[in-house]
């Protein structure tokens, strides 16, 4: 059972450290690219290529969520079946990135949206146009930064899942079992 659940937890790694990789290097980048300006049009460009910008990380925080949340769950399932303690590195990490990926769903992609939204309304003045403008260049700075942070947590992570638990010092596993 051990086995299974390190590669069970090591897929999840895996699978959520692939993700924030294959986004924040190929799918991010494509849309903001030359290639999405000439299809959307120069006068679409700016709106369109945000709003799916907007889309598409929501899809990805959606998997973020659910690779967290199973995170957790392979840490307190290592600690319940397999009667490990709770190892203080994997613990603090996925405890830091389900945080990030949590503010991240829930605070700071809904503000870049409500910003996108007011940079680009015609109906409202310019004034307050700019003003969203500047503030959407520092809310996606930063959730920018976070979400490197987030990959170099999940480095780390994967690191720590594809070790093996330290063995007991003296005795053989198989004999503290009762």
């Amino acid at each position: 059972m051990s086995g299974l659940l390190r590669f069970l937890g090591l897929v999840n790694a895996a699978v959520w450290l692939g993700a924030g990789v294959f986004f924040t290097v190929a799918v991010g980048p494509a849309v903001f690219s030359e290639e999405m300006r000439s299809l959307l049009g120069d006068r679409n460009f700016p709106y369109f290529s945000g709003a799916i910008a907007g889309l598409l990380v929501s899809r990805l925080f959606r998997l973020q969520i659910v690779c967290a949340s199973l995170a957790v769950a392979h840490l307190l399932a290592e600690w319940a079946w397999l009667r490990r303690p709770f190892r203080r590195v994997e613990t603090y990490c996925v405890a830091v990135l389900t945080a990030l990926v949590l503010m991240g769903a829930f605070w700071w992609q809904p503000e870049i949206h409500r910003l996108h939204r007011i940079k680009h309304a015609v109906n409202l003045p310019a004034a307050v146009r700019e003003e969203a403008a500047h503030r959407l260049r520092w809310w996606h700075g930063a959730a920018q930064a976070a979400n490197l942070l987030v990959i170099a947590g999940l480095l780390l992570y994967l690191n720590r899942v594809a070790r093996p638990a330290d063995a007991p010092r003296f005795l053989p596993s198989f004999k503290l079992r009762s």
